[in-house]
């Protein structure tokens, strides 16, 4: 999750969690937090619909903006955000994150079986599938035929 959407979740500005991060770098390895590079972020905003550069967003005003590249937390890096911020809000939004990734994760592993399955029915049934897709072509030939013939009896 980006910064700024867990300091919205979290009820806070998106500077003063990055802040508290930096005060506790050594709580946030590689696997919990990253920052984007400019190529990302503009590949992602892109993608959300945000068209001002960061560039811009920085050199246009004094008022508002992202001036710096924004971090990315993983499930981990947004459950150590509460001990962090250390704030009541931040401990209640931390468990629904918490649960939020545990969902994630269930589809997930539900897609993976239900993909299993579906590669065994196929490794189990291709051949006849294959036998079924040959008599429907057969019979659309056949009928074809019949069809043709037909319209010349008329």
């Amino acid at each position: 999750m980006l910064d700024s959407d867990l300091a919205r979740i979290y009820g806070v500005e998106t500077k003063m969690l990055n802040r508290a991060v930096k005060r506790n770098l050594s709580r946030f390895p590689d696997d919990f937090m990253f920052q984007l590079t400019a190529q990302e972020w503009e590949t992602l905003k892109y993608q959300i619909g945000t068209s001002t550069p960061l560039e811009a967003q920085s050199a246009s005003s004094n008022w508002g903006g992202r001036r710096t590249l924004p971090y990315v937390f993983t499930e981990h890096g947004a459950v150590m955000l509460a001990s962090v911020l250390n704030s009541q809000q931040a401990i209640a939004a931390s468990i629904e994150v918490v649960r939020v990734f545990i969902k994630l994760r269930e589809l997930l592993s539900e897609n993976k079986i239900l993909e299993k399955k579906i590669q065994e029915l196929e490794d189990k049934f291709d051949y006849k599938i294959e036998d079924i897709y040959k008599a429907i072509r057969y019979l659309m030939t056949t009928n074809s035929h019949i069809t043709t013939a037909k319209k010349g009896v008329k």
